[in-house]
């Protein structure tokens, strides 16, 4: 490498930023002794010295540089656990603000052990032009949104539509034969599993398996590059944003893929172990189960997530899934504040706060579950309506009130603080579990894949197998649970929230029972296409149906109470036509409930009354409300035309008819 100077910096921003004539670098280190910036031309390594600036700020400007120079850096100082330090300028260590690596990170034993030198094992940092950000456009409002959750190279993997070359990767997800999918399905939002630069975890790689879900992240800036590029993400987002997609990224600020004491130094803990993480007595604080969790107390740390938002937003993303998002919210003392400084700059941010914000409201640490204690504008994975739904279904005893809470939009947990009926995102299956068609095919997990002797993944999946375990021949069983399915998505897509489905359940993919695949980078996670072209269809009918009836996604809870035309909002009526009564509510054999909808007694809009009917029992006469109304739908006979409905209706077992009043 020739030789280069290196002068005094006054960099704009943290990380590498070109400029003409060279390239500025800015590092956050407020404990550091020393910090080198190490430069890279093919195997040669020329390090230079960062000058220290105010607020732990490491700067300088290497005159002759521009993008695509790969680079690190070194940090001295003491190496003294026990008060939270770890310095060790043996490790060569990603630029936390780097927009591209090199290559993907691995884990390998060589990343291990104190004063070992790292630089032929990890991928460098890659300097990067600046990205023009894409023009605003028109978001979609959530009561028009409908979410498809997917992992961006299992979505495609095995899609033959898709040109071999793209499979897998970002280019893939924007292809026409995707395109022509998510469109036909009603999909408003693809919920990308992580896409942040990530690492495999040690003891995935020692078993022969990979981190297939990304949730190990270290690269907050870049995306991996196991599916491609910046230049290839950014083309991907402008292809599903011309389809009309939105793209919502789920992402991993609760921790990062270093782990504990025992993980390897890649970032953060080489760079201010005590200034990035939370720990105690020197050791690590563990609220997320991953070995570590970030400091949101610091300010350093709530820039580095702001800062990376505000860079994906620039990207054209829609939106932002939080992982273990009650991380976000605890303070300095480690206890969950809803108005605490993280969930606050959000709140605030003139960017940030006007995007699509979802929680997944827990985390493993002390009174970690926040189901509907997040504010708005955050919208939140709701488990419970998961969880109820799969049991009403099932035919539990008793599932009548919950039933009621669920397709109302759970207002009895979400509707405070002035937020939205959408607030609650209602799903069935997501990544994390069973999926659908393995809800209805398995009464236990079978994750002996994993290595963790099957004793891995959720415990208790209110699934059934309809007597058989696993793939079925036998006609009756499959007709059965093609009827709990199809019931099931009309379950979702009518009630009251924001719906999202995992990507194949649309095609009936299973994992073979698997209900925690998470290193399982094979066909098991991989979405099995062609699949299920009948059930597609279905699921397309029954967006088109939600996508045209304002009433069955109203931004306002309902509760029953008197419109302006006399009509109460919503009524809930037992088959026979009456309202039920308290015993009928807590009565253990009732099966079937029904749902009268119109628009909400505050909004003033008058949309077409809906009247839907949810059977998980033995068939049924239902009497209709009075007035006229068209049967649109019949999850037992799915291609069934729309009709004119007389006083009452014949609903089949373990099936959903949703009624339209007449025009």
């Amino acid at each position: 490498m020739a030789d280069q100077d290196i002068g005094a910096g006054l960099a704009p921003a943290l990380g590498a930023i070109p400029e003409a004539g060279g390239v500025h670098f800015s590092l956050f280190s407020a404990h550091a002794e020393r910090v080198e910036l190490c430069l890279f031309d093919a195997d040669e390594e020329r390090r230079l010295e960062l000058s220290a600036g105010e607020g732990g700020i490491w700067q300088g400007f290497v005159p002759g540089l521009g993008p695509g120079a790969e680079y690190g850096f070194r940090v001295h100082g003491p190496w003294a656990p026990r008060i939270g330090h770890r310095f060790d300028p043996a490790k060569l260590l990603l630029d936390p603000y780097a927009r591209a690596l090199s290559a993907p990170l691995r884990w390998s034993a060589g990343l291990m052990g104190q004063g070992r030198d790292t630089a032929a094992l990890v991928p460098k940092s890659v300097v990067m032009a600046p990205v023009a950000p894409l023009a605003p456009v028109p978001q979609r409002s959530w009561s028009e949104t409908v979410i498809c959750e997917a992992h961006v190279k299992g979505l495609t993997a095995e899609r033959p539509e898709v040109p071999a070359a793209l499979r897998g990767t970002y280019a893939g997800l924007a292809t026409p034969a995707m395109l022509e999918h998510f469109s036909r399905l009603g999909v408003t939002a693809l919920e990308l599993l992580p896409v942040h630069a990530f690492i495999d975890d040690r003891f995935v790689v020692e078993r022969g398996l990979r981190n297939y879900w990304g949730y190990q992240s270290l690269g907050f800036f870049a995306p991996d590059p196991r599916y491609g590029g910046p230049e290839s993400f950014a083309a991907m987002i402008g292809g599903l944003r011309g389809a009309g997609i939105e793209v919502i990224l789920d992402v991993v600020f609760n921790h990062t893929g270093e782990g504990d004491e025992n993980g390897p130094t890649l970032a953060f803990r080489g760079i201010d172990n005590a200034s990035y993480y939370r720990l105690h007595d020197g050791g690590y604080v563990n609220d997320t189960g991953c070995g570590n969790t970030l400091d949101m107390s610091q300010p350093v740390v709530r820039r580095l997530v702001l800062d990376s938002l505000r860079h994906w937003a620039a990207l054209g993303v829609a939106g932002f899934r939080f992982d273990l998002a009650t991380t976000l919210g605890r303070g300095a003392k480690g206890g969950f504040e809803a108005a605490g400084p993280m969930l606050s700059a959000l709140r605030k941010d003139p960017v940030l706060s006007r995007l699509k914000l979802i929680a997944e409201p827990w985390d493993l640490g002390h009174a970690g579950y926040r189901l509907g204690e997040f504010p708005p504008p955050f919208a939140e994975w709701n488990d419970r309506f998961r969880d109820g739904l799969r049991r009403f279904w099932r035919g539990d005893a008793g599932m009548l009130p919950d039933l009621a809470r669920r397709l109302a939009g759970s207002a009895e947990t979400f509707d405070k603080g002035g937020r939205a009926a959408t607030a609650s995102v209602n799903y069935l299956a997501s990544h994390d579990g069973f999926t659908l068609h393995d809800i209805v095919s398995f009464s236990k997990n079978h994750n002996l894949a994993n290595g963790e002797g099957g004793r891995d993944g959720h415990g208790e999946n209110f699934s059934a197998n309809f007597g058989h375990e696993g793939a079925s021949d036998d006609p009756a069983v499959m007709a059965a649970r093609e009827a709990r399915k199809r019931a099931m998505l009309a379950s979702l897509f009518f009630a009251q929230g924001t719906p999202m489905w995992l990507a194949g359940d649309e095609i009936g993919n299973s994992q073979g029972g698997n209900n925690n695949a998470y290193a399982q980078d094979n066909a098991t996670s991989w979405v099995n296409w062609p699949g299920d072209a009948a059930l597609a269809a279905f699921v397309a009918r029954l967006a088109g149906l939600r996508a045209a009836n304002p009433v069955l996604r109203q931004q306002r809870f309902l509760h029953a109470r008197k419109r302006a035309d006399g009509l109460r909002d919503l009524v809930w009526r037992l088959p026979s036509g009456s309202e039920p009564t308290a015993n009928d509510w807590h009565n253990p054999a009732a099966h079937c409930l029904c749902i009268e909808l119109r628009g909400a007694a505050e909004g003033g809009e008058n949309p077409r009354a809906a009247f839907a009917a949810f059977n998980a029992g033995g068939a049924c006469r239902v009497v209709l409300p009075p007035g006229a109304w068209d049967l649109v739908l019949d999850s037992a006979r799915p291609d069934a035309p729309e009709l004119p409905a007389g006083a009452s209706s014949e609903l089949a077992a373990q099936s959903v008819q949703l009624f339209l009043e007449r025009s």
